[in-house]
């Protein structure tokens, strides 16, 4: 299956680089808009040829950047899974809908038994381990609008089927249940997933959900649809096809790395270098799906109509569980509030609309989407649900867009320990600057991102007066969205 895999995104390559671009029609007499959304787990900001990696090759995903409009500053909700993902589907911060941790973690009454937390002075803040069936999903929206709606992959927002796709919006769910990593046989069949049937064996996950995705695609030409692919894939365990493995460790053999591999970052240490032969291999194979269903958009006749978008949900895995990649120039990675577990890649291509091979370094944040697709497509937009969103559709059209489009600050409230290392905090970036407040240690950290992307050099002390602008703009938004706070540990205070 990996060669055909292979062969239909050599297909699409050409079709992409030779064919002309399909012309629009004319204003006032288009289509709906069509949207195929690529999320991709654990995938880190630098994993990408077109985000300056030159050990992991992602020719599908470079040839979607060089249609449309890559960001340089797109941010995710959360520095672990669950939470950025409901972000996406309701338009919230995690904070608000109080889904602040990966699904399945440690909640408060756990951790005071637990021998992990008997030396940390906090306890982590309550979390709610679903998507609450009142939030008015994005899928929802759009099938409210006449769409048909598609979910394949991971879910990963609720353990019971009442919380999964089909209950919050999506008619069809190919392989969306509680779990948030392959509970089968690694990214092989069987998949031991009650929502995907098991293939052949050796039959490969990304490939199937892949081939699920374009399945529909083609069977829906003449219907407006929303055909999400969240992929399992690059999220451990780290398993690929030997072929890409072996390949991908004689590509090893040859990376030149002057530094260190490895660096402190706080109890842990942080990859340096890309050359994980494995996570390579994943890599690849993630790519190749992607290229497979842009194919199917093509085949079915509909290119020119159909919106395609691409991100992560937190930053590449790098202190912890195989430390398979690095975020370098970013700091730290997964489960940490550094930029290399929050800055994410993004590319959006919005055909006859956005300029081919677009750079914007705007920031923007998975609560953004909800209300960019609705404009996108024309939709009325639904401000008290998206209330955390903000459309960024203008700066995808040609023109000075920054005079059209006012983010205002991100904001990040994570007030557990993650299991990469990571610490309770928050966090908020407004303008070129980025403050991070530690809870344990009830201290803060100031970047100037521009000038240090790599938040090498705190200047908190030497910025008293944007300190305290900072972290009263943070604090008055968690107040505003009801944040919960991690609580005193009374087992570590026992021992003090």
């Amino acid at each position: 299956m990996a060669i055909r895999l292979l062969r239909v995104v050599a297909a699409w390559l050409v079709l992409t680089f030779v064919a002309p671009p399909r012309t629009a029609a004319a204003s006032g007499d288009l289509p709906p808009l069509n949207f195929v959304f690529f999320l991709v787990d654990d995938l880190g900001w630098r994993d990408l040829g077109c985000y300056g990696s030159t050990f992991y090759e992602t020719p599908a995903i470079d040839a979607l950047a060089d249609r449309g409009m890559r960001f340089t500053a797109a941010y995710a909700a959360c520095p672990v899974c669950s939470p950025t993902r409901a972000s996406i589907q309701s338009g919230k911060y995690p904070a608000r809908l109080a889904t602040t941790d990966w699904f399945g973690a440690v909640q408060p009454e756990e951790a005071l038994h637990h021998q992990r937390f008997g030396k940390l002075p906090l306890l982590p803040a309550p979390y709610l381990e679903h998507l609450p069936l009142e939030e008015f999903t994005l899928a929802e929206a759009l099938a409210d609008a006449g769409y048909a709606t598609f979910f394949a992959g991971k879910w990963h927002l609720g353990d019971t089927a009442e919380f999964w796709p089909e209950a919050q919006g999506y008619r069809t769910n190919m392989g969306g249940f509680s779990a948030g990593h392959p509970r089968g046989n690694g990214y092989f069949s069987p998949y031991k997933n009650p929502r995907l049937s098991d293939g052949p064996a050796g039959e490969h996950l990304t490939e199937r959900l892949a081939a699920e995705t374009a399945e529909f695609i083609r069977s829906n030409p003449d219907q407006p649809f929303f055909a999400m692919l969240s992929f399992y894939a690059v999220h451990t365990p780290l398993d690929t096809h030997p072929q890409l493995k072996a390949k991908y460790a004689a590509k090893a053999t040859q990376v030149a790395h002057d530094g260190p591999r490895f660096v402190p970052e706080g109890q842990r240490k942080s990859r340096q270098v890309q050359d994980h032969p494995v996570y390579a291999g994943m890599v690849e194979s993630m790519d190749a799906a992607v290229g497979m269903v842009l194919a199917a958009v093509e085949e079915a006749g509909v290119a020119d109509r159909t919106a395609v978008i691409f991100t992560s949900d937190n930053g590449g895995l790098s202190t912890s569980e195989g430390s398979p990649t690095s975020n370098v120039p970013l700091r730290a990675g997964k489960g940490w509030l550094y930029e290399g577990g929050i800055r994410e890649p993004m590319i959006v291509h919005w055909p006859g609309v956005t300029p081919g091979g677009a750079v914007c370094d705007q920031p923007v944040t998975s609560t953004d989407f909800y209300p960019t697709m609705l404009d996108m497509a024309g939709l009325p937009l639904r401000p008290a649900q998206h209330v955390d969103g903000v459309s960024f559709a203008p700066l995808l059209r040609p023109g000075p867009a920054d005079a059209k489009f006012e983010r205002g600050p991100l904001f990040w409230h994570y007030p557990h320990y993650g299991n990469q290392g990571g610490s309770p905090g928050a966090a908020i970036r407004s303008g070129d600057w980025k403050l991070i407040e530690f809870f344990a240690e009830d201290r803060v950290e100031l970047y100037n991102l521009v000038a240090d992307i790599g938040e090498q050099h705190d200047v908190a002390a030497e910025q008293p007066q944007r300190v305290a602008e900072l972290r009263d703009a943070l604090h008055q938004w968690q107040a505003e969205v009801n944040a919960r706070l991690p609580t005193a540990n009374p087992r570590y205070a026992e021992q003090q």
